[in-house]
Formats: structure tokens, sequence, C-alpha cells
């Protein structure tokens, strides 16, 4: 593309990883978010553009002249008709080329989860789209995990005994370039990725107590305990019933199967979670150790 790709939620896993990938496959980009000072910070030489969500006033001018557009949802956003769905309206009239949006594994078959909405709404919007449907991140460890982890040496979750093919953001990052690079090869696909492996949370557990030098466990919550957990932890509700959805979920083997995609995409194998916890061992240290 030589129009830029506008990345929105730049700072955060999934947006940070796709606009420093598609800053090394040489595709101009431009980070959106709330933030804009931040996102200088955060890319020093990338163009920036304020986007809120929450106001349609932003999308036009964060939107003009973009060729692309990487759309992601917030976990805090869950009406997603005003919101997201109304940037895919704007996105269509700029004449933006090619829309990549971030979903979420079966979400083409779960009405009840709201990135299927806004897949709905796309493909009924005109524009030339593909769907990333990724497995569950890595990154949970350190993002909804990391507190649990770090302060109480667990993994506190509803996932009984399922397994998670967890994959990497910056492999996402990495597919939503080639997707970029190429968008025509990719207009109306949608893509389960996965990481190489699926691995319950007493292996993830162990994983972390190698990397960390201290014994870190799973410990298996019940669905109303989790959801009385988010909520004393600060997560708004609807937040907290889609994090509980998806992690129950994992009970049924929703997120256990590993997908050919995500290498294919690539051309080499994801990282693993391995990986992943030895390049960031320093996110879950405490003051002893």
């Amino acid at each position: 593309m030589n129009a830029p790709v506008l990345v929105t939620g730049a700072t955060g896993n999934v947006g940070g990883a796709v606009a420093r990938s598609l800053q090394v496959a040489g595709i101009p980009v431009r980070v959106a978010g709330i933030d804009p000072d931040r996102l200088r910070e955060t890319f020093p030489r990338v163009p920036v553009a304020r986007l809120d969500l929450n106001d349609a006033s932003t999308f036009d001018a964060a939107l003009a002249g973009a060729g692309g557009l990487f759309l992601l949802r917030p976990p805090q956003i869950a009406r997603v008709g005003p919101t997201l769905n109304a940037l895919v309206d704007a996105a269509a009239r700029h004449g933006v080329d090619h829309v990549v949006f971030s979903s979420v594994t079966g979400a083409d078959r779960n009405k009840v989860l709201p990135h299927h909405r806004v897949e709905t709404h796309l493909r009924a919007s005109g524009l030339p789209y593909t769907v990333l449907r990724p497995g569950f991140f890595a990154q949970n460890l350190a993002d909804a995990y990391r507190r649990d982890i770090r302060d109480d040496d667990r993994i506190y979750l509803p996932a009984g005994h399922g397994r998670a093919a967890f994959v990497d953001t910056r492999d996402l990052g990495d597919a939503a370039a080639v997707v970029f690079a190429d968008p025509d090869a990719h207009r109306g696909a949608g893509y389960t990725l996965t990481g190489p492996e699926a691995l319950d949370f007493d292996q993830v557990a162990a994983l972390l107590t190698e990397a960390l030098g201290r014994r870190v466990r799973y410990q298996p919550a019940t669905v109303a305990g989790y959801l009385r957990h988010l909520r004393r932890r600060g997560a708004p509700l609807v937040q907290a019933l889609v994090q509980t959805v998806l992690h129950t979920g994992l009970r049924r083997g929703q997120a256990a199967a590993v997908d050919p995609t995500l290498p294919r995409l690539l051309g080499r194998p994801p990282r693993t979670l391995r990986e992943y916890v030895h390049d960031n061992r320093d996110l879950w240290r405490t003051s002893t150790g």
C-alpha cells in the first residue's frame, strides 16, 4: 500500500504489534488512539491520529487519506454499533482500500460475542476485508493474568482442564503485515490463528515456575467465582462477562485445536509460549524474586 494503514489501539499489545510489523515490512503506518502524546512517545517517527471509538467526530480526520484500516475491539467497548461498526461505515465513506479486523476464534459462529456483530457488519459494508481470528494470546499472561501471577503466584480461571493454543501478538502483527502487503490475495478471508501447541493451565503454570524460580500454580475457578473476582478487580460488567464466556469455552475444547494457517501465512513456525514467557519473565517478578 502507498497510503498509510490506520492502526487502532496502537498503544496496546495487538495494535502495537501490528504497527511495528507494518513498519518492518515497509508499509506506511498511521497510529491511532485516544492519547496522541503517548502514541508519539511509543512511535516517535510515525504519523499520529487521535481516534476515540466513543466519539464519532474523531473518525473522519483519523481516516483521511488512509489506504487501510486495522480494527480491533477494546475490551471495555460492548456496544459495537455506534463505535466499531460506525468506524467501518466511515472507512467506507473514505474509500479505504482494505480493512483487517482482529476478531476472536469462533466469533463467526458465536453470536454472543460482540466480535460477531462486527464481522457481520464488515461483510455487509462492501469494503474489501480480511478477518483474523486469533485464539488466546500469550500476552494475556502479562495483561489479564499478570496481577494474579505476580501477587498471588496463581493463575485463576474458569477453564477447567481445557487447553489453549496460545498465539503471540507479535505473530499476529506479522500476519496482518502479510495481508496488507498483498490484500487482494486475502480478500474476504477469515483466518483462525493459533500457536504451535495447545497447553492446559497446569502446563502454563509450570512454564512460569521454571522461568521465575518460584512456584506458580493453576487454581480452577467457578464461573460465579471468576465473575466476582473480575468485578472486585474493577472490570466493567460486560467486559467481565465476555472474558468469562471466552474462558469457560476452554472447557469444551474451543481453543485447543492447533490450526496450520499461521505458519503458512508467516512462512515460519509461530513463537511458542515458552519463548514468550522466557522473553518477558521480568513482568512477573516481585520484590523478592
